[in-house]
C-alpha cells in the first residue's frame, strides 16, 4: 500500500434489542443482544486475514462490546474514542419511530426530511453529527498513514462515512444498507475519503466454520 493511503474497515456494531425495536438508541448505552453478540464473533473470525494494525471503536457498550470481540481474536489493544459516539438524539432517545410520530410529529418531519440544521432538543442537529463523525475518521486515518484501520460504530457514524466517501448530500435520502457488523471498505489519503467497497456480511451466513478461513476467502472480489 502507498505510504500516503490508509484503509479503513469500517464496522456497525452488532445487534441490540432495542435495534430489533426500532427504537432510537442515540447515545444511551445499550448492549449487544445474544445475537448481536454472536455477530460479533463472526466478524471478528472473519478479520482475522485483513492484517489489521489498529483497532478504534465508539465509548458506547454496543460498539466496544463488538470491538472487544476482534480484539481477542486478534490480540490488538483496543482505542475507545468518544468521536465515534452515535448522533445525541435529545428527547427523542428511547422512543420508537411511531412514538417519535405521535408525540413530536414536527421533529418526526424535520428528521425523517434530514433538514441539516435540525437537531432533537437536548441533541445534536445533522450537520453537527456528520461533522464531528467525518472530523474524527479524518483524524485517525492521518495519525495511520500506509496502515490498515478498523474502526467499530454506529449506523448513523456510517452513513456520514459513506456520504463523505461519495461525495453526497446531507440531504439525499439513504440508498445503500449498514448492516448489524457489516464489514466496509474506505481508503483516505489527504484528499479526502473513498469507497472500495460496502456492506460486506459474508462472514453471517449460514453456519460454517470460520477457524478455516485463512485465505483471504472473505475479502472482496
Amino acid at each position: 500500500m502507498a505510504e500516503n493511503i490508509t484503509q479503513l474497515l469500517v464496522i456497525r456494531h452488532g445487534e441490540t434489542a432495542w435495534n430489533l425495536e426500532t427504537r432510537i438508541q442515540g447515545q444511551i448505552d445499550i448492549p449487544l443482544n445474544d445475537h448481536g453478540r454472536w455477530q460479533a464473533d463472526r466478524l471478528a473470525r472473519a478479520l482475522r486475514t485483513e492484517g489489521i494494525d489498529v483497532l478504534y471503536a465508539s465509548d458506547l457498550s454496543r460498539a466496544t462490546e463488538t470491538a472487544e470481540a476482534v480484539s481477542r481474536h486478534l490480540d490488538l489493544p483496543l482505542t475507545l474514542d468518544m468521536g465515534l459516539r452515535e448522533r445525541h438524539f435529545g428527547r427523542l432517545e428511547g422512543l420508537t419511530h411511531d412514538e417519535i410520530a405521535q408525540h413530536w410529529p414536527d421533529d418526526a418531519r424535520r428528521w425523517r426530511g434530514r433538514d441539516p440544521a435540525y437537531g432533537p432538543e437536548g441533541g445534536e442537529t445533522l450537520t453537527q453529527f456528520y461533522q464531528r463523525c467525518v472530523g474524527t475518521l479524518e483524524r485517525l486515518a492521518a495519525r495511520h498513514p500506509g496502515q490498515t484501520v478498523a474502526v467499530v460504530a454506529h449506523g448513523g457514524v456510517l452513513d456520514c462515512f459513506y456520504r463523505a466517501a461519495n461525495r453526497i448530500d446531507l440531504t439525499e435520502p439513504r440508498a445503500w444498507k449498514i448492516t448489524n457488523a457489516s464489514i466496509n471498505r474506505l481508503l483516505y489519503t489527504p484528499q479526502g475519503f473513498s469507497l472500495v467497497a460496502w456492506a460486506d456480511c459474508r462472514h453471517l451466513e449460514g453456519d460454517d466454520d470460520l477457524d478455516e478461513a485463512t485465505d483471504g476467502s472473505l475479502a472482496p472480489a
